[in-house]
C-alpha cells in the first residue's frame, strides 16, 4: 500500500524530514533562537495560533517549534497571488511548508470567501497559522489586525486561539530583503485568548493586547 499522505499530498514523513533536516539545522546555526512557554503551543486541532507578521523566516520558525509528528496537522495561510504562482515556490509552499493559498482579491468580479479553506482546515481537525496583520509591515512595528480572524473564530466557536509573539524576524530578513543576517531571534506563546468572537472589535483588539503583552516579555534589542 502506498504511504499515507498529509493534506498537501505528500506522504506524511515528508514534512517533518524537510523541517528536521534543513530548517530546523538552518535556524539554529544561523540564528540563535529564545523560546518562552513552547509547552503552550497546540498539538491536536483544530486550534488556531497567530502571530505578528515581519518577514518570510516567521512561518518557518512558528512551524519549528511544533513536534514533528504534529506538523502534518499545523497549516499556514499563505497569499494566494504571491505564493501560488506556478513554479518551484508554488510547489514548496503547499508541499514542503503545507501552507492553505488564500485569494485576497476579487476574481471575474466576484469575491470567494478567502476564509473558506481555513473553515475546511478546522473541520477537519488541524492547526491553521494566521498573520492577521495581513502583510510584512515595517521591522519590528506591529500594524492593526484586520478582522479575518475574528470571522473565523466566530465560525468556529470553542477552538481557542493561541497568540504568538515574534521578535527579531523583522531585522533578520525584513521586508524587500532575500539574504538573511544571523540575528537573535525570540518568540513566546500565550495561553487561549478568552473573548467573544462575536464582537469583531473587542476580539481583535483582546488578540493583540495578548500579543503585545508577550512582546514584553521578551528582550528589547535583537542583539541580546
Amino acid at each position: 500500500m502506498p504511504d499515507a499522505a498529509d493534506p498537501a499530498g505528500l506522504p506524511t514523513w515528508v514534512r517533518p524530514l524537510f523541517f528536521a533536516a534543513i530548517v530546523r539545522p538552518a535556524l539554529l546555526i544561523g540564528f540563535g533562537l529564545g523560546m518562552r512557554h513552547r509547552e503552550r503551543l497546540p498539538q491536536t486541532g483544530p486550534a488556531i495560533v497567530v502571530a505578528n507578521h515581519n518577514s518570510h523566516l516567521d512561518t518557518l520558525l512558528l512551524l519549528s517549534l511544533f513536534r514533528l509528528s504534529t506538523l502534518g496537522r499545523v497549516r499556514p495561510a499563505a497569499a494566494a497571488d504571491y505564493f501560488g504562482k506556478a513554479g518551484v515556490v508554488r510547489w514548496v509552499t503547499q508541499h514542503l511548508i503545507g501552507a492553505i493559498l488564500i485569494e485576497r482579491h476579487h476574481e471575474g468580479g466576484r469575491r470567494a470567501d478567502p476564509l473558506a479553506p481555513l473553515s475546511a482546515a478546522l473541520e477537519r481537525g488541524e492547526i491553521v497559522l494566521l498573520f492577521p496583520e495581513g502583510t510584512r509591515g515595517q521591522p519590528e512595528v506591529r500594524e492593526a489586525f484586520k478582522t479575518g480572524l475574528a470571522h473565523l473564530a466566530r465560525r468556529h466557536a470553542g477552538v481557542p486561539v493561541i497568540p504568538v509573539a515574534l521578535r527579531g524576524l523583522g531585522h533578520a530578513l525584513p521586508k524587500g530583503e532575500w539574504i538573511p543576517v544571523p540575528l537573535n531571534l525570540y518568540a513566546a506563546v500565550g495561553e487561549a485568548v478568552q473573548a467573544d468572537p462575536r464582537n469583531k472589535p473587542a476580539f481583535t483588539a483582546a488578540v493583540e493586547a495578548a500579543i503585545d503583552k508577550l512582546d514584553a516579555e521578551l528582550p528589547t534589542s535583537v542583539w541580546d
